[in-house]
């Protein structure tokens, strides 16, 4: 189920900043200089794990710490299953996360499911979209 519902009118270039948004999060998550950039600075995040983190900076520092750990072998790939306006500066994006767990059975590699459903807010700011809420929930 790939589609755009709107009660608002929108364009193509919209939706194709949205989507490219969502391909340069996923090129970017092993980058804690350019993943948090593509974010607002009052950003919620709410991880896979129910972690909420408040703010791009913290944001930047969970990713960092994390990146210093055994979850710097954890990759994800999403797939946008719906995008819809709430206004014309803001939409809302289901994804579809998949999960590729290449730690060791000693580093915990079987603790995570293997997929999520993922909900961004983006707000449009100038021309560019930036993610102001991110929540994955795992499925299991």
């Amino acid at each position: 189920m790939d589609a755009t519902n709107s009660t608002f009118p929108t364009n193509d270039t919209a939706e194709k900043r949205i989507r490219d948004l969502v391909a340069r999060t996923q090129e970017a998550q092993i980058d804690p200089d350019v993943l948090p950039a593509l974010h607002t600075s009052d950003l919620v995040l709410i991880n896979f794990a129910g972690r909420r983190l408040f703010g791009r900076e913290t944001f930047a520092s969970a990713m960092t710490e994390a990146l210093s750990s055994p979850l710097k072998d954890i990759r994800t790939e999403l797939e946008v299953n719906d995008i819809r306006f709430a206004t014309p500066d803001v939409a809302i994006v289901s994804l579809t996360k998949t999960i590729h767990d290449e730690r060791s059975e000693a580093e915990g590699s079987s603790e995570l499911p293997l997929a999520g459903a993922m909900t961004y807010v983006m707000t449009r700011q100038g021309g560019d979209w930036r993610i102001a809420l991110a929540q994955t929930t795992p499925i299991s």
